[in-house]
């Protein structure tokens, strides 16, 4: 695995230069991809399980991956036409301000600063992220109250060390933070005993205890540090680029809502059900040409990855060995915080 994680990074240094060559002309992101006929998206600089990881083959895959690849059919016309290029959480900001890379879909918090003093700019949320604090069962706790003095594993150059102490600071919990800048190497700390809990984002510590030897020694405390919608970054003024990835997000919202998948999109296109599946599928003339996409873009994305559910289920829900609950990320319609755009 280490040797397939280098060679991946060995491969996306080299089509860096080709990319700040490429920003260097005085064009906007998305005709710059469109020159270079590929997509440059963030991986991870290891293994960030259930949104961007390696797998046994030394593919990419995870549901950050999904949204990659859902962008690279969109623009392209093709999921092969992305390169994952791998950064750790730290250097994801200098590698977007640099141009090493196009966009950053790496499970990104939407904050102030970021938004205000990085010069970024951000998607609508395709996730909601909530914070936890997992611990070692034994140690007995029911509360994050109850680990007063411990030590606590986090992940460096992340949203969650100001979130944790934001929160201790609030409940007046003495604490001793002990941060990480991979992934791996906090859980295996975690494991070694070398931290009493991580505090982190819901899903990488469902994912840390199911990959404990014994998954039964940790428990996740039901205390909800901060909820964190998470966003899909580009650098400020890329409105054109910023639009295409909105619309990308709505229409596999829209097309989980409709009842539109992969496995049916071709006949949903052949006999849409309704005016706003003919639209979503690029059956009406036009809806591709205001974002600078053939018409059909969105019936691509869809025929490639399926619709926001199916992304979700296979990747870190039921279809996955992460089993993780939709709970906020659920449509409007049944109980979460997503919902589509209107597409008129």
């Amino acid at each position: 695995m280490k040797r397939q994680i280098t060679n991946l990074i060995a491969a996306g240094t080299l089509a860096l230069s080709g990319a700040v060559a490429a920003q260097a002309q005085d064009q906007g992101v998305l005709d710059t991809i469109i020159e270079r006929d590929s997509l440059l998206c963030t991986g991870h600089n290891g293994s960030y399980l259930g949104f961007a990881e390696v797998d046994a083959q030394g593919a990419w895959q995870g549901f950050d991956i999904e949204f990659c690849k859902a962008l690279a059919t969109a623009i392209l016309g093709s999921p092969d036409k992305v390169q994952i290029i791998p950064v750790s959480w730290a250097q994801r900001f200098p590698a977007i301000q640099s141009g090493d890379i196009d966009v950053i879909i790496k499970v990104t918090g939407w904050t102030m600063t970021r938004d205000t003093e990085l010069g970024l700019q951000y998607s609508r949320p395709y996730f909601i992220g909530p914070f936890y604090v997992m611990s070692k069962t034994e140690l007995g706790a029911t509360g994050i109250a109850d680990l007063e003095g411990g030590v606590f594993c986090v992940n460096a150059g992340t949203t969650i060390e100001r979130v944790l102490t934001d929160y201790m600071e609030t409940k007046g919990i003495a604490y001793e933070p002990l941060a990480f800048e991979k992934g791996e190497e906090l859980r295996a700390a975690f494991y070694a005993g070398r931290c009493d809990a991580i505090a982190g984002f819901g899903p990488f510590l469902s994912a840390t205890r199911i990959n404990a030897e014994n998954p039964d020694d940790y428990e996740i405390l039901g205390d909800v540090l901060a909820l964190e919608p998470e966003g899909i970054v580009v650098r400020q003024g890329e409105d054109d680029f910023l639009d295409v990835i909105n619309w990308m997000v709505s229409a596999l919202l829209m097309a989980e809502e409709a009842g539109v998948t992969q496995a049916n999109v071709d006949e949903m296109k052949a006999n849409p059900p309704s005016a706003s599946v003919e639209r979503l599928l690029g059956v009406t003339p036009g809806v591709g040409e205001r974002l600078g996409l053939s018409d059909d873009w969105a019936y691509n994305v869809i025929k490639t990855v399926g619709n926001y559910g199916e992304i979700y289920d296979r990747t870190v829900g039921d279809g996955s060995r992460y089993k993780l609950p939709r709970g906020l990320n659920n449509l409007w319609n049944n109980g979460g915080l997503l919902y589509p755009l209107v597409m008129d």
